[in-house]
């Protein structure tokens, strides 16, 4: 009962409203199914998970690149992917250094691609939904100070308010759409950023040298061996 008198509701919102909050309509069930999409790929693809990440590069520069690898493929997350392209490049002798990195480069813009795809469609729906509302509410005003016009001088307030109100209902109906559309672009945008900069931290990581661990190897091999110990009296 309850849903029935929901759709209702919603056939009297899409007749007063007219072809703009149709098309509204149409604008938010094609998000409503973007936003599932997405959802459901960044999941499949464990976006946020850096453990095996961490781990194999961690292994890869413990010398280990094999048990690297294979920790890698275990996952289908697109930074562990790039990140296993390039050990896998590092590890080739007959292959140029640079070759490689525009190779791991190329793969890693399409993999980014990938996560981009269709959150421009959203984008557009974000920013059109509220015009489109604010579009129907004019045709709407327009509308309701014809009928005025024509009662001549048998005004009635009623026919005035109730234009008005059927005119705003499409503003409602364009915010309606767009503000959680706004929220879910946002925040798609931010997991691919931190996808992207998960990638160069990680190819960083790959090409370049353990620094840190250098560095303390240096300063070990500077003490003399038969330098006190600060524990000795």
């Amino acid at each position: 009962m309850t849903i029935w008198k929901t759709f209702e509701q919603g056939r009297g919102f899409l007749e007063v409203g007219g072809p703009v909050v149709a098309v509204l309509l149409v604008m938010s069930i094609f998000a409503l199914a973007v936003v599932l999409l997405k959802l459901h790929q960044f999941r499949r693809c464990r976006v946020r998970d850096r453990r095996p990440v961490d781990e194999a590069l961690r292994l890869h520069r413990l010398g280990d690149s094999v048990q690297a690898l294979k920790v890698l493929d275990r996952t289908p997350n697109p930074v562990a992917s790039v990140m296993a392209l390039a050990i896998r490049g590092r590890r080739r002798r007959d292959l140029d250094a640079v070759a490689v990195r525009e190779e791991v480069a190329r793969v890693a813009a399409d993999g980014l691609f990938m996560l981009r795809a269709w959150l421009r469609p959203l984008e557009v729906i974000a920013s059109l939904a509220p015009l489109m509302g604010l579009f129907g509410t004019v045709l709407g005003m327009i509308e309701a100070f014809r009928q005025l016009e024509q009662a001549g001088a048998r005004v009635d307030p009623s026919i005035l308010s109730g234009g008005i109100w059927e005119a705003l209902l499409t503003t409602a109906v364009g915010l309606a759409v767009a503000i959680p559309t706004v929220v879910a672009l946002n925040w798609f945008e931010h997991v691919v950023d931190a996808v992207a900069n998960d990638m160069e931290c990680s190819l960083a990581g790959v090409f370049a040298p353990d620094i840190a661990s250098e560095a303390v190897d240096a300063d070990v091999a500077r003490i003399p061996e038969n330098a006190p110990s600060h524990g000795s009296a």
